[in-house]
């Protein structure tokens, strides 16, 4: 039996996790996408190794081994080389709301019925799925004259707003958004916007004796990332309880801390604050609290 948690990612600065940085002219170092959605992800062989890289700069190594196994070592008595399995478990993080310019109005966080369908059976959400071009009655967007719909204005045209509730139960524990700015839209729709949303950046490469740009090689690499602002989740499934991957937990705060993920940390991408929830984490701070008292 498996104890449920899960972590809510927040975007501190572009995150690329996907091609690495290649130097022959013209090449798109992509993202991961989810293959139905179409919408960037983090695998969960990023997230472990994030994970426990980050354990093993503060713990100890068996602390580490006890809880993301360790690596084969050759035994006479043992067949598999020694391997072990990890007490901590961990899946690909998908998008549940992503940051969108609107010209002219206010930034808007979209997301799909499918996306918000993982969330919900990710975190326990007892709340029903909002139907597509659904929004906060407070979103500031155009009023169609004559009529009480609303409209936003994306580069590429209109998505009129057909349905108007509140969407609080939508926003995960630790991330810092406004219900007013979230809509709900088709997930025909969520591809097209997830592309107008990206991060992008031209980069080249220099020679190594001077400022100038090295041509023989390659100029030109693009880069393309998940924008500040990017809120993903993932779960995360036990075997035991105690796996403290942030120390201590404080009472009454909830459990995060600042993680690099994916490449490119020296020029400023993967940023992220990373938020642990769920049924473990509450199980974990009710003994805690006990051994207090």
């Amino acid at each position: 039996m498996y104890h449920k948690a899960y972590g809510i990612i927040e975007t501190q600065a572009p995150l690329h996790v996907g091609a690495t940085a290649g130097e022959e002219t013209g090449n798109l170092n992509l993202i991961f996408r989810d293959q139905f959605t179409k919408t960037g992800i983090i695998p969960g062989s990023s997230i472990r190794g994030r994970f426990r890289a980050d354990m093993r700069s503060h713990s100890h190594n068996g602390d580490v081994a006890t809880w993301y196994g360790h690596e084969a070592i050759a035994t006479p008595d043992r067949k598999d080389g020694g391997t072990t399995e990890a007490l901590v478990k961990f899946e690909y993080a998908s998008l549940v709301w992503l940051p969108v310019f609107c010209p002219g109005q206010p930034i808007v966080w979209v997301s799909c019925p499918s996306l918000l369908k993982r969330y919900k059976q990710i975190a326990e959400i007892k709340a029903e799925i909002p139907q597509p071009y659904t929004a906060d009655p407070e979103l500031k967007a155009r009023a169609v004259p004559g009529t009480k719909e609303k409209v936003l204005f994306f580069n590429l045209g209109f998505l009129g707003i057909e349905h108007s509730q509140s969407l609080a139960d939508w926003v995960p524990a630790g991330a810092d958004l406004q219900v007013k700015q979230l809509v709900v839209v088709h997930d025909n729709n969520i591809a097209m916007l997830h592309d107008m949303a990206l991060y992008r950046q031209s980069r080249i490469k220099m020679l190594d004796d001077m400022k100038k740009v090295d041509t023989q090689t390659g100029a030109f690499f693009n880069v393309e990332a998940l924008p500040v602002g990017s809120v993903l989740v993932f779960p995360v499934a036990l075997k035991k309880l105690g796996w403290k991957p942030f120390g201590e937990p404080e009472s009454n705060q909830p459990y995060s801390q600042e993680l690099y993920f994916g490449g490119l940390e020296s020029i400023g991408f993967g940023r992220c604050k990373v938020t642990l929830a769920g049924e473990a984490f509450s199980q974990q701070q009710t003994e805690t609290l006990k051994q207090e008292v």
